[in-house]
């Protein structure tokens, strides 16, 4: 989270500890990032990351991701996926 919010372009470089202390990417923050606990939260499933960040995202869209729910109606979700060597993917899901 903390090394890849810069990169993504969800804030600037050097800002992430800060929006992380105000609770900013909490699940009722401004960015929730997260919501499911990340890979600290479910571990690392190589090949698997990817499909479990999306299937978060659909349950956020769907309103369905219970005590995980972010606050009023999520439209857009946003995952980026980061892993050896170098491979990298995002995908952008709305309503």
């Amino acid at each position: 989270e903390i090394i890849h919010m810069a990169e993504n372009g969800l804030c600037k470089d050097g800002e992430q500890e800060r929006l992380i202390a105000e609770g900013v990417t909490e699940i009722g923050g401004r960015l929730p990032v997260n919501t499911d606990g990340g890979l600290l939260g479910n571990g690392e499933p190589i090949g698997a990351s990817g499909l479990r960040q999306i299937h978060e995202i659909v349950l956020q869209l769907r309103g369905t991701a219970g005590t995980r729910q972010v606050p009023g109606t999520p439209r857009v979700g946003y995952t980026h996926l980061y892993g050896a060597p170098g491979a990298s993917a995002v995908t952008i899901l709305s309503t």
